[in-house]
């Protein structure tokens, strides 16, 4: 019977595979052993058998062998012996036969190129490896191809081939866009095993030009990348409307609509294939399908089911996987891809062939002199395999002669071996898909017994348990082996004893009277050799008290007892579950020594608890069944903090510990959870309380650790769900004894103040740590990387000490000890500190400024070297300033900014600079005690940007068509301006932008007339400067034009008129007074409509109230309205089916005294009817004195009472004027001023003109009524005060204007 023996490789450095008939050795894996046993060559590492390298490294092919003595290696390449001696480029490794061929060194990949096999030889035999075939790994590029777009049909199915170049070993496909993400997949769209991407039907979203394949080849790391590829779907709609626009209306035709189709395959064509695959490879099969609907992939074995466990769908079904496929799996599986309009089929003819595998691979065979055995070689394949066999490495026909040797087919047979026999045997087993070599050493041993268990090993077993004391051993031939009992006793024989064939001794009962000392003996012709062991018998572990099946009411205690016995030499653990669980990790859950306590028990507490008692031997263990239950009423409980704990008690007083006992108060219904535990310090920090620990509310005692040279009392406080509890009443005082200082001060530094001093600094022990009286410390310093003693100074209880003159910023290391009168603390661990710091020397140079843009600068310079730093290098600080703008040539207040580039950078970032601006800049090194000197000032100028935005834009002198525009240049011009663009377009009421109209303006103008706008209507400006580099910021206003004063609109022209697009009413304007609005729209659409105004308080549900407007006028006054009330109102077109505006509302102004609605109160009326009195009065005049007179009078008189320069004499040789006649010219009366603004008439001129009439001479009225008008003596016009305001018109004003 053949037996298999193994050992770790870290263990040992050989291992024996064995294989016995008869006799045949057994080998114990024994390290030490197997390095004193000869052994003949294994192979235990080698390279693969089709082995593909990295052309760009070096190429290492292993070879590692185990033997006794070590085996030599050598190597044939192609068939022939490798002289690696002659070639520079390969290497062999050391005490190894692994190959290093140095291809990063001068050598070509494509020159090692073969067939290598390894050969490994000591004088026992030789071991051969496989033949490994060397091939670098190649990744061409993609063969350049034109690409001519995919124009296809919605619904149609298409192909993206992706032909990746053959490349060693073949590259892994993926398909991605440009973005480098990857193109989603689905039943519709997937990726072929071949690569190409296979669309079942394409739909509009398919359009996009970067379908991009990539190919990556692993063993290169390499992705190489196929050109784009365009795909463009027409959909249906796309191509009707295109067929539309070139057809006639007459003409009848259009692209049919995306009709469904059944399934088509896209691969594999046809109705049948084939596939062949090897025994123990990954089987693929593949169907994709066109169609629309998409089509569904169902596969089946004719015949048979597919094997469960090894069979996987993937790519949405398209690919049948099977893995481990064996000759089983061979048959015909078909395909189906089904949509709701058919089906179509393909059936592909798998033929699994088989590579050799083993049945019984050769085993090393190790054997005594005179034995037999046999190499068994066995395998099978598909087809069959055929074997022969080599010694050493030869042929075995053609191997030297062994007469104990003979061939029979797959198996070698031996017979009386002798130590010349040793030898390794190879197995070959080959068919046409591959081969299988294995390595099989005859090994002939002569040696005399050893027994490889430890001398006097212990073993101890639990009383009425089975005992198995060891004897491994080793000897060729096998010892014999013998076992006795004491030194002196009889060998061992009987029932009550086993012997096994590996020397072990079993009893299978072992009693106290087993116990003792025994011994094993092996022997053999070559010697004999003995061991002793030791048998111990334990005491079995008991639990004498289980735990108990208990039933507990819901919120209260319960607690499972486990009191165990062990035998005393024995540690037992105990382990307590819940329902064969671990505990819960519940605070209610106590586990004490021989006790589980359950605290406020819960119904989930329900359950099976069990004991487990462990030992290093036995584990026993108990159970029992708790059953919660609901409590029945009771009264109301009230909870409170528990009472203080009392009679505090030490006890066990130690040095270093000492036990605290205490009985616990009432806990007041709320049990208590745990109690704290504090102590006071009276030697160092009377009255003071620390905290110490705490323990479990079920816990009265506690040990605590202490520390030396303290006087210590303790007090408990009791801590429930409540609170906490009053401290209990201290108790007695214990002093520890002094000792030397535990520990060492901590946060040791040093730190230098001044440039020639160091600062030690630390965190002194506080008063406990001290651990005796005298407490002082031992500071140690000396400069590092100096082979310079220790200079050490003890100073009191401080936390500092100055080292002075010292040289400037060099390491030092430090350390710190603390000690008292008893001693010195361990020793301390050092620390790396530097004596002071001083300024840098030395400014940073080769400053250069390099202007990325308008706003942004780059500064480098060169390093400092560090030793002029004289400290910890922080970093660099550039200081910048503007000089001045090169725009206004103006100097101003100078203001530095610093900009810190920590550590040691030698560039960085200037940002938020101004355009068009002169700087400077230096830089200076910064240490941990300032800056050094600053670096030569660097001048850079900054190019022009574009300007910020005008500082201001007014819009002054409104008229019915102009508006005029003022504005102030930019505060930060950032270069020379070019000249300004002004943005305009009207705005409706509706707030829609009408047409943008743009002018440039040039950059010295600071204001502009705009001329021909629509009257009464809205515009929003657009304004920036702009330099040389673009434009700036732009400014917006808004301003609105007036109407016209007679309230009749006049027609829109000029720029920014909205054109019309359909019939319809728009941009509906109301401009309100007190009781009236003038409500104004355009109208787009047929001539010759009447209008209408529909008009209503807003959000009243009173009908609307409808005025006819005359003619087809486009505006109208509303009035009669209500003051300070909003109103709704929109326009309408008789005979255009009810046709609309949209509505619009408005406010009318309040009401004001100084307005009255009548129009009896206006002034201009009163004026009026004054002026007609007048008229009449002055008629009266005139006529009486015609009546008197005639129709001629002289004017002598008013010639002399008003002289006036612009009368000329009619007759000069009287000196008195002609008379008036009709045919004089006259001038009629001027029309008169708007009545003021405050409704009055002054009463300087009515009193004039009444004067002036009143006389009858200054004019007249002819015969038939008319007046003729003579003006004379009063020439100066009096100001129409109504009509010269400076202020500029508003369109409430305008409408005044129109009563």
């Amino acid at each position: 019977m053949m037996k298999k023996m193994s050992i770790p490789t870290s263990k040992a450095s050989l291992v024996l595979f064995l294989c016995q008939i008869i006799s045949a050795l057994d080998v114990p894996l024994d390290s030490k052993l197997l390095e004193e046993l000869s052994q003949p060559p294994t192979i235990t590492q080698q390279s693969p058998k089709d082995y593909i390298v990295d052309p760009r490294e070096n190429i290492v092919i292993q070879c590692e062998a185990k033997g006794k003595p070590p085996p030599s290696f050598s190597w044939t390449r192609n068939g022939t012996h490798f002289d690696i001696d002659k070639d520079a480029q390969v290497t062999m490794k050391p005490n190894s036969g692994t190959l290093v061929v140095n291809i990063m060194n001068g050598g070509k990949a494509e020159a090692y190129e073969g067939v290598y096999q390894c050969t490994a030889r000591n004088e026992r035999g030789a071991a051969i490896s496989n033949n490994i075939v060397i091939r670098p790994s190649r990744s061409p590029l993609w063969t350049k191809e034109k690409l001519e777009p995919n124009h296809v049909r919605e619904g149609d199915s298409l192909v993206l081939h992706c032909r990746p170049p053959v490349g060693l070993p073949p590259p892994i496909i993926f398909w991605m866009d440009n973005a480098f993400q990857r193109l989603p997949q689905s039943e519709r769209v997937s990726q072929g095993l071949n690569g190409d991407l296979y669309f079942s039907n394409v739909q509009p979203e398919d359009t996009r030009e970067d379908y991009i394949c990539y190919a990556r080849f692993n063993h290169t790391q390499t992705i190489q990348q196929k050109q784009p590829i365009s795909v463009k779907v027409f959909s249906m709609d796309s191509l009707n409307d295109t067929i539309a626009a070139n057809l006639s209306d007459t003409d009848i035709y259009g692209a049919k609509p995306v009709t469904e189709r059944q399934p088509v395959l896209l691969t594999p064509t046809g109705s049948t294939s084939t596939k062949v695959e090897l025994r123990g490879n990954v089987l693929l099969l593949e169907c994709i399908a066109a169609g629309l609907p998409t089509p569904v992939i169902r596969w089946i074995k004719e015949g048979g089911e597919l094997p469960a466990n090894r069979t996987f769908f993937e790519n949405f079904k398209k690919t049948l996987k099977i893995i481990d496929v064996s000759e089983a799996d061979s048959g015909n599986y078909k395909c189906i891809a089904r949509n709701t309009l058919g089906s179509v089929h393909h059936v592909i003819s798998v033929t699994v062939k088989a590579a050799p595998y083993w049945i019984t691979a050769p085993r090393n065979l190790v054997l005594s002199p005179g034995e037999d055995g046999t190499l068994i070689c066995r395998a099978n394949g598909n087809p069959k395999p055929s074997i022969s066999w080599l010694a050493n490495g030869v042929p075995i026909a053609i191997a030297p002669e062994d007469p104990s040797r003979k061939v029979d087919g797959d198996t070698i047979i031996f017979s009386q071996v002798q130590e010349r026999s040793s030898a390794v045997y190879q197995c070959n087993a080959s068919n046409e898909y591959g081969y299988l070599l294995a390595n099989a050493f005859v090994n002939v041993l002569a040696e005399p017994p050893r027994i490889l268990t430890p001398a006097n090993k212990l073993y101890q077993v639990i009383a009425d348990s089975p005992a198995l004391l060891d004897c491994a051993y080793f000897g060729s031939p096998k010892p014999e082996i013998e076992w006795f009992k004491g030194v002196k006793g009889s060998i061992l024989r009987g029932n009550e004893y086993v012997f096994h064939d590996n020397g072990t001794l079993e009893i299978p009962v072992a009693q106290k009277n087993s116990a003792g000392t025994y011994t094993c003996v092996a022997r053999n012709e070559l010697g004999k050799i003995q061991n002793e062991v030791q048998l111990e018998i334990k005491d079995p572990t008991m639990i004498i008290k289980q735990p108990e099946y208990k039933v507990i009411q819901r919120y209260g205690q319960v607690s499972f007892e486990c009191i165990i016995k062990h035998d005393s030499t024995l540690l037992p653990t105990v382990t307590w579950l819940k329902d064969n669980d671990e505990l819960p990790d519940d605070e209610r859950f106590l586990v004490g020594k021989d006790n589980l306590t359950i605290m406020n028990v819960t119904d989930k507490d329900d359950g099976t608890y069990t004991c487990i008692v462990n030992t290093t031997l036995d584990s026993v263990s108990a159970s029992a069944v708790l059953t919660v239950v609901a409590a029945p009423p009771t009264p109301a409980i009230i909870y409170a903090r528990p009472n203080p704990p009392f009679d505090l008690e030490l006890t066990g007083q130690l040095e270093r510990s000492i036990d605290l006992s205490w009985i616990p108060g009432d806990e007041n219904n709320s049990p208590i959870i745990n109690f704290v535990i504090e102590y006071e310090d009276a030697l160092h920090e009377p009255g003071v309380w620390h905290y110490q620990t705490e323990v479990p509310g079920t816990q009265t005692t506690a040990q605590l650790k202490l520390s030396p040279y303290v006087n210590y009392s303790f007090r408990v406080i009791a801590v429930n769900r409540i609170g906490r509890s009053q401290p209990s009443e201290p108790s007695e005082q214990y002093l520890t004894k002094s000792a030397s200082p535990d520990e060492n001060p901590a946060n040791v530094q040093g730190i230098g103040s001044e440039p020639d001093n160091l600062v030690i600094t630390w965190e002194p022990l506080k008063g406990f740590q001290s651990n005796g009286p005298g407490l002082q410390y031992k500071v140690s310093w000396r400069q590092k990387d100096v082979d310079d003693e220790w200079t050490s100074v003890i100073v009191a209880n401080v936390s500092k000490y100055i080292v002075s003159g010292t040289p400037t910023f060099v390491p030092y290391e430090v350390k710190v000890q603390a000690l008292n009168d008893l001693g010195y603390a361990p020793e301390p661990s050092e620390v790396i500190g530097h004596s002071g710091e001083d300024l840098p020397m030395v400014a940073p140079g080769n400053v250069q400024v390099h202007v990325i843009n308008s706003t942004l600068a780059k500064v480098h310079w060169d390093p400092v070297p560090l030793k002029t730093v004289r400290g910890h290098l922080q970093g660099y600080k550039v200081y910048y300033w503007k000089v001045q703008s090169l725009s206004r040539r103006s100097r101003r207040h100078i203001e530095k900014k610093i900009l810190t580039f920590r550590g040691n950078k030698t560039f960085g970032m200037l940002p938020g600079l101004e355009p068009y601006s002169s700087y400077k800049l230096n830089v200076r090194v910064v240490n941990g005690k300032g800056e050094g000197p600053a670096s030569p000032d660097k001048v850079f100028n900054t190019p022009e940007g574009v300007p910020s935005s005008p500082s201001f834009l007014k819009i002054t002198n409104p008229t019915l068509d102009s508006l005029t525009l003022e504005w102030g240049s930019p505060t930060h011009p950032n270069g020379v301006l070019t000249s300004y663009t002004l943005k305009f377009q009207p705005i409706n009421n509706t707030h829609e932008l009408g047409p943008l109209v743009e002018i440039k303006i040039p950059a010295n103008e600071s204001s502009l007339i705009l001329k021909n706008l629509n009257y009464s209507t809205r515009y929003k400006f657009y304004f920036n400067a702009q330099t040389s580099v673009g434009s700036g910021s732009q400014i917006t206003e808004e301003a609105v034009t007036i109407m016209d004063e007679a309230g009749i609109l006049r027609p829109a022209v000029g720029a920014g008129k909205v054109q019309p697009l359909y019939p319809r009413i728009r941009n509906v304007t109301t401009a309100a007074a007190e009781t009236y609005a003038n409500i104004s729209w355009e109208y787009e659409g047929p001539d010759h409509a009447n209008f209408y105004v529909e008009y209503g308080v807003a959000g009243s549900k009173e009908d609307w109230k409808k005025e006819i407007v005359n003619g087809s006028r486009s505006f109208f006054v509303l009035k009669g309205l209500t003051p300070g009330t909003a109103y709704k109102v929109r326009v309408g077109a008789e005979g255009l089916s009810g046709f609309r505006s949209s509505e619009d509302v408005f406010e009318t102004g309040p009401a004001m005294a100084s307005r009255q609605v009548d129009i009896a109160t206006q002034g201009w009326f009163i004026g009026l009817m004054c002026a007609v009195a007048l008229l009449i009065l002055i008629l009266l005049i005139v006529c009486f004195i015609r009546r008197n007179k005639g129709g001629k009078y002289p004017v002598k008189e008013k010639e002399d009472a008003h002289a006036d320069p612009e009368i000329q004499p009619m007759k000069e040789d009287d000196g008195t004027f002609g008379e008036y006649s009709d045919a004089e010219d006259h001038k009629p009366l001027k029309k008169g001023s708007r009545t003021p603004s405050d409704r009055t008439v002054k009463k300087e001129d009515s009193d004039d003109s009444l004067v002036d009439y009143g006389e009858g001479v200054n004019g007249q009225f002819n015969e038939d009524g008319s007046f003729i008008g003579q003006y004379s003596g009063k020439k100066e016009k009096e100001p129409a005060e109504g009509n010269e305001s400076s202020e500029a018109p508003s369109p409430v004003n305008a409408m005044n204007s129109f009563v």
